[in-house]
């Protein structure tokens, strides 16, 4: 089997993978995902799709992450191993899709608009 690449995208944070068979190893930018990731929550979202296919142990995964906050990061990773175990077997997509694994989440951060704090927020007005 060739190394299969794909992108996950969430808010700010992109992961770029590589993925192929192996030991179960996943080495997010040259570390364990364990260290990368502390928290429990974190990877378990991370490995989602994994589990959900019982491929936990079938492959080894690089991971380049950049940009946004953990969460955000650790979500962009599960669209990304969802697409690629999809490129290898289209029958699982099916799978995936149900449990919304391969769904990228549109929400983005609001731009900050001229003459305001922040995007939405106003200045207090004063009526004199």
């Amino acid at each position: 089997m060739e190394i299969v690449n794909t992108i996950g995208r969430r808010k700010a944070a992109v992961a770029r993978i590589y993925l192929n068979e192996g030991k179960g190893n996943i080495t997010v930018n040259k570390r364990d995902f364990r260290e990368y990731f502390p928290t429990l929550a974190l990877q378990y979202i991370v490995l989602q799709p994994l589990n959900q296919l019982d491929a936990a142990e079938k492959y080894d995964i690089k991971v380049n992450l950049d940009g946004g906050g953990q969460k955000g990061q650790a979500e962009a990773l599960r669209l990304a191993i969802s697409r690629a175990l999809v490129e290898i077997d289209e029958q699982v997509k099916k799978v995936l899709k149900q449990e919304g694994f391969l769904t990228r989440d549109p929400r983005e951060v609001e731009r900050k608009k001229p003459g305001r704090p922040k995007a939405r927020k106003r200045f207090q007005f004063s009526k004199r």
